[in-house]
């Protein structure tokens, strides 16, 4: 059995993708999901990984989840913090409970599975954390308020725990993917996204789940111990920073 892997909102779109990829590549994978069981169903069926139903918003579900993960499979080595909210609305129109779903979710949920995970990483003097951070981190667009907000956040918290992990042997990273094709992405006009891919993406296409996971195995690898701290965009050009 290889490194156990914790991917959080992995039901569908990329965090499905991701732990697809890494049980394809030998990890034990645990996919985390809040609550599409017909989806986390399919996953199991597909990829053979082990499906563990809560809520990353909530830190005591966290504390009882995390518990069942490691006792199914053992410690977690690998965390992929990927869960997300994206409810789209202008600040002077959002309720302030939406508002607070995203960044309880978006932000609060990142912290909330690795601290219950970062301790035994760094007693057992290895980890690798993967952020889901986004373009909207550092671009984001109209509504974007708290998505935005929350992704810029977790590239900051993405930094500071990797300064104070790295000597423990645990590598902290993001990736910010941009437009990718997702069931959130295809919701969009198909003009809009016509024009997005003509006019927008210099690489003339949608990004796949498959250039984000690749990504996250590249950082996720033993042997990638001296990156850390690090953004990985993939976004076919659409920001060059």
């Amino acid at each position: 059995m290889g490194r156990v892997a914790l991917v959080t909102g992995a039901s569908r779109g990329i965090g499905r993708g991701v732990a697809m990829a890494m049980a394809g590549a030998g990890y034990a994978v645990a996919a985390n999901y809040r609550s599409d069981d017909g989806a986390a169903a399919s996953l199991e069926a597909e990829a053979g990984v082990g499906t563990f139903k809560w809520d990353v918003s909530d830190y005591d579900a966290c504390e009882a989840g995390v518990a069942e993960v490691e006792a199914a499979l053992g410690p977690v080595e690998v965390l992929v913090n990927n869960a997300g909210i994206s409810p789209d609305k202008f600040l002077h129109k959002m309720a302030p409970e939406v508002w607070r779903q995203v960044i309880d979710t978006n932000l609060n949920g990142f912290f909330n599975v690795t601290h219950r995970v970062i301790g035994g990483m760094r007693a057992r003097r290895f980890g690798r954390i993967v952020n889901m951070a986004s373009l909207s981190a550092f671009h984001p667009s109209f509504g974007e308020t708290a998505y935005g907000a929350a992704k810029g956040a977790v590239v900051s918290f993405t930094k500071a725990l990797a300064r104070e992990s790295v000597a423990r042997g645990v590598t902290v990273n993001a990736v910010a993917p941009g437009y990718i094709d997702t069931d959130m992405v295809r919701v969009a006009p198909q003009d809009w996204l016509d024009n997005l891919v003509e006019n927008v993406i210099p690489a003339g296409r949608l990004g796949t789940v498959g250039d984000v996971a690749r990504c996250v195995l590249f950082l996720a690898a033993d042997d990638s111990d001296f990156i850390t701290g690090a953004t990985l965009d993939v976004n076919g050009g659409q920001l060059m920073r």
